[in-house]
């Protein structure tokens, strides 16, 4: 086989395509992986309205490969390459990172300045037959019996989460409760995480039932709709009127910032993923509670990818994936889009 499919932004600020290009071929140092699952994220969808300018800032180039939820077998290796042979299954790192910048060295590799060009953004990512893979070293992780068709989505969504979560526990007492808003893929990991590593009440909002339903499948100990001017109402008749240990918004709006704002307790935890574009609206002395620690983030760390990978081959993290094979890449993204899947879209070539 001397051509493969792949899934490609060709231009700045075009669609991208499902193509023929040549399959890679490893340098030294490199290894080739065949895709068993590429996760999709809705990140994605905005990759084709990078104008040149703002990819050439971050140090992207055209064309490129979308996909950096990867996991699959080793194919083929460079020379120089030690300690992997073909047919091992692996996850690929979801964040680029340098390995040597002072974040790195302390294990904050979502905070490397290299990070800002990675497998499928900015270069060749996993929506396709094969992947090319240089930094061996950082970006391979071992699966022990996990099956690489699922494991795609635990490098970044499952990893996202962890990391929310993992720096949220320590704040929370074994009669806590953490408030989930938004229990879309992310909000799924999250619930089901809290619920590994925290001995913790959880109540899961989120306006769609059937995603209430999921959640409640996964672990959470109650659901309340919203979010909308009732949800704090529907909210305190939930949780009480006493604060909460801690809040996830996966939302990231004005409205869901300022319902998690309003539930935190003092000494508690408010951690914004969701890119919503939404402010915190609150003066900063008085307006929020005494030592709470309010966080924001993109990405994870290479441990936060370890660990949610082993609580998955353990049995303690489920993955619920909807399949697509890669000629139906198209339809994936717009089942995305519409929110109408009941776990993460995976491509499977």
């Amino acid at each position: 086989m001397t051509t493969m499919r792949a899934y490609r932004i060709e231009t700045w600020q075009g669609p991208a395509r499902l193509v023929e290009v040549p399959v890679p071929v490893p340098g030294p140092g490199q290894v080739r992986v065949r895709v068993a699952g590429c996760g999709l994220c809705h990140s994605d969808l905005a990759m084709g309205q990078v104008s040149a300018g703002t990819g050439a800032a971050m140090g992207w180039t055209v064309p490129f490969t979308l996909g950096h939820e990867t996991a699959g077998w080793i194919d083929a290796v460079g020379a120089g390459v030690d300690g992997v042979v073909a047919g091992d299954p692996v996850a690929l790192a979801s964040p680029a990172s340098c390995g040597v910048c002072r974040w790195c060295r302390r294990g904050h590799e979502n905070a490397c300045p290299a990070g800002q060009v990675g497998r499928g953004y900015g270069r060749d990512g996993g929506l396709a037959d094969y992947v090319l893979v240089g930094d061996v070293g950082r970006a391979l992780l071992p699966l022990r019996g996990l099956d690489p068709g699922i494991a795609g989505p635990l490098t970044d969504a499952g990893a996202t989460s962890h990391h929310a979560v993992s720096r949220m526990v320590p704040r929370l007492g074994a009669d806590g409760t953490v408030v989930v808003v938004g229990v879309g893929g992310l909000g799924g990991f999250v619930v089901q995480l809290l619920r590994a590593l925290g001995d913790v009440r959880v109540v899961a909002v989120d306006p769609n039932p059937a995603r209430r339903d999921r959640a409640l499948d996964l672990g959470a100990h109650e659901v309340v709709d919203g979010v909308d001017e009732d949800t704090l109402t529907r909210l305190r008749a939930v949780v009480g009127r006493d604060p909460v240990d801690g809040v996830v918004d996966l939302v990231g709006t004005d409205a869901t910032i300022a319902l998690s704002a309003s539930l935190v307790a003092p000494a508690g935890s408010m951690a914004v993923v969701g890119a919503g574009g939404g402010t915190l609206r609150r003066p900063w002395f008085g307006g929020l509670p005494r030592d709470a620690e309010v966080f924001t983030f993109q990405g994870s760390d290479l441990d936060d990818a370890r660990a949610v990978l082993a609580l998955a081959a353990d049995g303690r993290l489920r993955v619920d994936v909807a399949p697509f094979d890669l000629n139906q890449v198209t339809e994936a993204y717009e089942a995305l889009d519409d929110a109408t899947l009941g776990g993460r879209a995976v491509v499977r070539p």
